[in-house]
């Protein structure tokens, strides 16, 4: 599926959530505290977690195309270590974010790289790091928000294409689904909707502008940020209506589809 932010856009929502995150790494009342949503870590971990993750991903832009992770990049994530002192790890971790950003606006967004997600339906582009890091920001936003029990919906903007960018980077796969073919419907209460079928073709999901011509296994309704929030495995902050066969939920969490 095409990119649906224009890529300043992207750049400016990834900023936006980083500065989210450091405020709330700056509000805790300690660094070891344990973060609900990602057991056995810390909110330092979670802060090593994120500002490595920018640092990979700023030397696998930089980089350029390649066919596995740059040399750079595996060398980046293997020997980050942030500071201890809060002060120091909040301008380690700007630095980690500015980075990331120096290097996607070099590079503009239709510039090859490597990804982990060379079978999806998102391309192997600076681009689409771009889009899927705002996600995994947002993402780890919400967790360290929840730490201080302050935990804040994702922007309607960013979590719109969150939706359509989980379906089509983290489950699009032409490896067979090992179960019965079935389908997932995605709704938000805005009215924006997406399906995603699975057989023996594998993964593959399509925006939908009408009323779907079939009955979903399951289908999916709430606001923009908690469908993405439970695609993440997250607590929502509010309920998701579920209808059809919860456990096909079940069986696609569990599914690890072959490389």
């Amino acid at each position: 599926m095409a990119i649906t932010l224009e890529f300043p856009t992207l750049l400016r929502l990834l900023d936006e959530r980083s500065t989210a995150f450091r405020a709330a790494v700056a509000s805790a009342p300690s660094l070891d505290v344990e973060v609900p949503t990602c057991p056995g870590w810390t909110l330092f971990d979670l802060v090593q977690h994120l500002g490595g993750g920018d640092r990979f991903w700023a030397a696998v832009v930089s980089a350029g195309p390649a066919d596995t992770p740059p040399v750079t990049a595996v060398t980046a994530r293997a020997t980050v270590s942030a500071p201890r002192d809060r002060e120091a790890l909040l301008t380690w971790l700007t630095e980690s974010t500015n980075l990331l950003l120096t290097a996607l606006r070099q590079a503009g967004p239709d510039n090859g790289c490597w990804t982990w997600w060379p079978a999806s339906h998102s391309p192997r582009t600076s681009g689409a790091v771009a889009r899927h890091r705002v996600q995994e920001t947002a993402v780890h936003t919400y967790d360290a928000q929840l730490t201080l029990d302050a935990p804040q919906p994702l922007p309607d903007t960013l979590a719109l294409d969150g939706v359509d960018e989980f379906l089509s980077t983290c489950c699009a796969t032409p490896s067979p689904w090992p179960h019965t073919p079935t389908t997932f419907d995605f709704h938000t209460l805005d009215g924006h909707s997406w399906r995603m079928t699975v057989d023996e073709t594998g993964a593959h999901p399509v925006p939908l502008t009408a009323i779907p011509p079939t009955t979903p296994g399951v289908s999916l309704q709430a606001t923009p940020s908690d469908l993405v929030l439970f695609l993440y495995d997250r607590p929502p902050t509010s309920p998701v209506q579920i209808t059809g066969d919860p456990s096909l939920i079940d069986l696609l969490r569990a599914w690890e589809p072959e490389e």
